[in-house]
């Protein structure tokens, strides 16, 4: 396993899989490849939602800029359950050069997106230990609690529904990128700006809760590793189904196309947190889209499920790539501005 990024289906099925500790019965949804939380039957009809993700806080964007990139990414993948966030468990554990007062505007930052979701921090744990290293100080859990009727399940896509994709692929990659990289980027002043400006798009938790409040979405998920391909890969194969979608109806934002081809990556296959799939039945459609076009999310009815298996983008099939090129990218242009 020498591949950076997350655990390919065949390492997940073979490892983790298998050993899940004990089997109870009051775990709605446990650990499934691809799929982005789990969920606990609370009974009375309450259900808890609960996703863990790393703490994941890059000081070249700005301490506060990352710190609010960092929380969204663990917010999300509760919040594509179609239950707000309500509660979250914070583990950090800082390389010993964060100073006070980088870690203040992280956590004052963190408590700031917080509040405004109505998010309760419940626990957690800081310190500084050797051998941590940005950007991955720490992990976290984020839990939402409601009614089990209200819940969106990642594998409830159901032949006949509506495909809604918001923003498009390659956010994250072209936003994170096009900051990060900035002082390599040969693009016109306009483009690099627009590409830049995809950074505050990577967060789907509007997104998802928008839209499950709109109609009776069946299915939801982000296009977190992977990309959009991936993730439609991902969300077809959970709910049993095809999915049917033509490309041009996607909608790509500004300054997207022009980054992934300078750092020469494929927008459809590189992380895009930010990016929301959502299935609807046709007579609700209208309804959510209606609602993200009131929230100023940009989104797209794209495609039709169906009955049978895969993803078919313009009549062909379309794989999971397995690897994000987001990381192999990453990790050379890091060398060439450290060179």
């Amino acid at each position: 396993m020498s591949d950076l990024g997350k655990v390919d289906r065949e390492f997940f099925e073979q490892y983790i899989y298998p050993n899940l500790g004990a089997d109870r019965d009051d775990v709605a949804l446990g650990p499934r490849h691809g799929v982005d939380f789990g969920v606990v039957d609370l009974g009375s009809g309450r259900a808890l939602v609960l996703a863990s993700d790393p703490v994941f806080v890059m000081p070249s964007l700005g301490f506060e800029r990352a710190a609010w990139f960092a929380v969204h990414i663990l917010l999300s993948d509760v919040a594509v359950s179609g239950l707000p966030p309500t509660h979250l468990a914070v583990d950090f554990n800082l390389p010993p050069e964060i100073t006070d007062e980088e870690f203040a505007t992280v956590w004052e930052t963190f408590d700031r997106e917080a509040r405004d979701l109505g998010v309760a921090v419940a626990t957690g744990h800081t310190a500084r230990y050797a051998g941590c290293n940005y950007p991955m100080v720490g992990g976290a859990t984020a839990l939402a609690v409601g009614d089990s009727a209200d819940l969106v399940r990642p594998d409830g896509a159901r032949p006949g529904d509506r495909i809604v994709v918001t923003k498009g692929p390659a956010i994250e990659t072209t936003g994170l990128l096009s900051i990060q990289f900035e002082e390599l980027m040969d693009l016109p002043d306009e483009t690099a700006e627009q590409a830049q400006e995809r950074f505050y798009d990577m967060s789907p938790v509007e997104d998802a809760l928008v839209a499950a409040a709109a109609g009776d979405v069946s299915a939801m998920h982000d296009a977190t590793e992977g990309g959009v391909h991936g993730a439609l890969v991902e969300m077809a194969r959970a709910g049993g189904v095809r999915f049917d979608l033509e490309r041009d109806a996607v909608p790509v934002m500004p300054g997207v196309e022009a980054a992934c081809e300078f750092f020469d990556v494929d927008p459809w296959s590189a992380i895009s947190e930010g990016t929301l799939l959502v299935t609807v039945p046709p007579e609700d459609a209208g309804d959510v889209l209606s609602a993200l076009d009131d929230a100023d999310v940009p989104a797209a009815d794209v495609g039709a499920v169906r009955e049978g298996d895969g993803v078919y983008v313009d009549g062909e099939r379309v794989e999971h790539p397995e690897r994000d090129p987001f990381w192999s990218t990453f990790e050379e242009f890091m060398g060439r501005l450290e060179g």
